[in-house]
């Protein structure tokens, strides 16, 4: 191992490398409730594409596991090294390298956050619209899981806006993919393989972004409904009325309780009218003009109250934006309550309902409650597991996915694989997929050196 890491540092640099109590913990974990930590080998901080180059060789030829790595605020232990292995920190490439304002689009290196290209890109007018519910996260960590959040049901995911990649693959070799151009019929589309691919084919150290301009009216509703199930049949109603709606939430009491306390904010709704809440939708629609926006609000609350809403409250800016950061930071809200794990089910839209009556039936039959909230307008939820015996868990959560795999779901909407959920996916996925990607995997990586253990062993 000393010989290892004396290697690595003639490669990169002394100040490039840290190794054995120089590690910190912060590398050994992402945000995953129930992943352990991992101690790697070493950590690099890379502060140009050679720099990565010359890490996946030498890793390629010593058969050392690499592990990239973005923020660390994913869901999934993705980015949970090996013990023997290496993690590529991207902090040091965080560089905004062009925003082409005639051709609406940024590129970007991967550690560049969320924050910091929304910054860069209000100036001229612009914004990058995935908003996965933390802004601190990094390109590269979003390209790698596909990030979603709340905004999806207008403006899609991360692979929407992915327009190329420059990567490294576990040879060393560099490749490009995509451009500034928004379509194209050549050949295999290797952009759209990378993205999701939660570090296991190639490593992002570039990528070209597409942007959207600024729209600067909102108005936001907030509608409480006597039970959960009303609340979700509202939403293809809601969907398919002409509105376009910028996000539709659904946040169950006990989640919205959860949320408000830990924020610190008061929704304004009397308690009696609170006491007779089962779930609430929080809908926000966005236009160019506060005309338009106040039409689309009218048409919004109008099919709201005739699908069963309590009350229709149309919230001040500032109570707004507190309401849906609040609701951005429902998994804090989940971890200070000391759960165990949070699933991410989608199905298609108009299946939820019966998804969710599908979960109360799961809780009865486990004894347990299961709250959440999640994006309606796109079928995701996020639900809240508590259940500490892992044997437990396993038969809850495997409940909870094939209760949505029956619908015509998936289990995974937008925190991926990774560790976490990689005993259910090789349950539960069609063989064949798996074996093809398999073989993918073995054409990017034939020495299975790249973030090895993640999706499937």
């Amino acid at each position: 191992m000393d010989s290892l890491i004396a290697s690595l540092t003639d490669l990169l640099g002394a100040k490039n490398v840290a190794s054995g109590e120089a590690v910190h913990d912060d590398y050994g974990h992402d945000e995953s409730l129930s992943a352990p930590p991992r101690k790697p080998l070493a950590v690099v901080w890379p502060k140009h594409i050679e720099h990565v180059r010359l890490v996946l060789r030498w890793a390629s030829e010593r058969g050392v596991p690499v592990t990239p790595r973005g923020a660390g605020t994913g869901l999934s232990g993705a980015c949970i090294p090996r013990p023997n292995g290496v993690v590529v920190s991207f902090e040091r490439m965080a560089r905004i390298l062009e925003l082409d304002t005639e051709n609406h689009m940024a590129v970007v290196e991967p550690g560049v956050s969320l924050d910091a290209l929304n910054a860069a890109a209000a100036h001229n007018g612009l914004v990058y619209p995935v908003f996965p519910g933390e802004n601190s996260a990094s390109l590269g960590g979003n390209v790698a899981t596909n990030a979603g959040g709340m905004r999806a049901v207008k403006y899609g995911v991360t692979r929407h806006h992915v327009l190329g990649l420059e990567a490294v693959l576990p040879t060393g070799e560099v490749i490009r993919t995509g451009g500034k151009y928004v379509k194209t019929s050549t050949g295999y589309d290797l952009t759209q393989l990378i993205i999701g691919s939660e570090g296991t084919l190639a490593i992002v150290v570039q990528a070209t972004l597409k942007l959207v301009p600024i729209l600067a009216h909102r108005a936001t509703l907030l509608c409480p409904f006597a039970t959960l199930a009303e609340a979700i049949r509202t939403v293809p109603a809601l969907v398919v009325s002409g509105v376009g709606p910028l996000l539709v939430e659904y946040i169950d009491r006990m989640t919205m309780t959860a949320i408000t306390a830990q924020s610190g904010i008061s929704l304004g709704i009397a308690e009696e009218l609170q006491a007779r809440t089962e779930a609430y939708l929080l809908v926000a629609v966005e236009g160019r003009s506060a005309d338009r926006v106040d039409e689309d609000a009218e048409l919004a609350g109008g099919v709201l109250g005739r699908h069963g809403a309590l009350e229709v409250f149309l919230l001040a800016a500032d109570a707004a934006a507190q309401l849906v950061e609040a609701r951005e930071k429902s998994f804090w809200a989940a971890k200070r309550a000391q759960a165990s794990d949070v699933v991410d089910v989608v199905v298609p839209r108009a299946s939820l309902p019966a998804y969710m009556q599908d979960v109360q039936a799961i809780a009865q039959r486990h004894g347990t409650f299961i709250p959440g909230c999640g994006h309606a307008g796109d079928g995701n939820v996020h639900l809240a597991v508590f259940e500490r015996d892992p044997e437990k868990r396993y038969a809850l959560m495997r409940d909870l996915f094939d209760a949505g795999r029956r619908l015509g779901g998936t289990l995974s909407a937008e925190h991926g694989i990774g560790i976490e959920k990689k005993r259910y996916f090789m349950e539960m996925e069609d063989p064949a997929k798996v074996e093809l990607l398999r073989r993918i995997k073995q054409a990017f990586d034939p020495k299975g050196i790249l973030n090895p253990g993640t999706i499937f062993d």
